[in-house]
Order: structure tokens, then sequence, then C-alpha cells
């Protein structure tokens, strides 16, 4: 669905369509009256990055028209993102192993599309999490060729900013319990 140029952008671009002329030998569009204008819905007010982001526009608009090409404008700072839950505490981890301490509840995402098993992963965390578990495995799988695409992404959902609050550690799962195909996922204890 498009989206509606506003009255700013469509005098902008009859300002622009004025300086374009038609190639020899073709004619060019017939004139046409402007377009009416409707009275402006009321709105919110404009944030400030929005009139910041018009302004630059406008310049760059003006900058065209006149034929004076300007400088990129500035690229925002890059923050790092973290891609990576933190690993789980070495004795949680061989305890988890050795089923000394219990896995609670398990989901096995197999056959599931990226988005879905997303979804689900999200879902299953917030709910163990809400009725107090503390460690749960979830089945990604290793995929056709050893590289699945649940398994992969797996690891960048669980760390997502949505479940920082949720998930205290994540490491890969004993053989025993799925190998490389699955995740042992520790929970954080819910604060009352």
């Amino acid at each position: 669905m498009r989206r509606r140029l506003t009255p700013e952008e469509r005098r902008l671009w009859a300002l622009v369509a004025r300086t374009v002329e038609a190639r020899p030998g073709r004619a060019g569009p017939e004139p046409s009256a402007p377009p009416v204008v409707a009275a402006p819905v009321p709105r919110k007010p404009p944030r400030e990055t929005d009139a910041a982001e018009a302004q630059r526009m406008r310049d760059q608009l003006a900058a065209l028209v006149a034929g004076v090409r300007l400088p990129p404008p500035p690229r925002p700072a890059v923050r790092a993102q973290r891609h990576e839950p933190d690993p789980l505490e070495p004795r949680r981890l061989r305890r988890l192993a050795r089923e000394r301490d219990p896995i609670e509840a398990r989901i096995d995402l197999h056959g599931m599309g990226a988005w879905e098993a997303e979804d689900r992963l999200k879902a299953f965390l917030r709910s163990a999490w809400a009725q107090g578990l503390r460690a749960v495995l979830v089945v990604t799988g290793k995929g056709s060729t050893g590289d699945g695409v649940i398994r992969r992404y797996a690891p960048e959902w669980l760390a997502s900013r949505d479940l920082r609050d949720i998930v205290a550690g994540v490491s890969a799962a004993h053989r025993r319990h799925g190998g490389e195909g699955a995740l042992y996922v520790a929970l954080k204890r819910r604060r009352s």
C-alpha cells in the first residue's frame, strides 16, 4: 500500500517536474491543473527527528533543482549488537547433562518455519518463566545439511531484547539430550 504524499511533498515534486523537459521527438505530457488539496487533517505535532529529516529532504531537493550535489547525510552511530546469549555456568551445565538438575520442560521446533519457530520459542520461554521453571530444553534439530535455519538463529532469538530479562544462559545440550541439535536454556528467577 502506498502512502499519500503530503502537501509539502506535492509542492516539492511540482518544482522538480517543472525542470524536466521531454526528449527530442517525444511529446511531453500536457500540463494539467494543479491537484485539488483538501484541508489538512489535524495530526500530532511532528517529532524533532521527523522535522530534521523533512528539512534534510527539502535541502537536498533544493540543491538538486539548483544542480548542486550535497554530501551524504552522516550515518547513525552503530551500536554493537549482541548476537549470542551468555553461556551457562560450567557447573550448571554439568548438572543438567548428568540429569542432577531436572529439565523441567521441552519444546521441539522441528518442521517449523523460522517465523513460527521464533514465535513459539518466545511464547514457550515466557510461559516457562511465568511458571517459575529454571531449566528447559529447546530442540532445534540440525537441519538436513547440518546447518539448519532454526539451529542457526535460535541463539540470536534467545539473546534478543525481549528475552533478556528471562534467559540466564544457553549452552549446547549433551548428546543424550540432542547434542548439537538442542540447547539447554537456564531461566532467571522470578522476582515477586
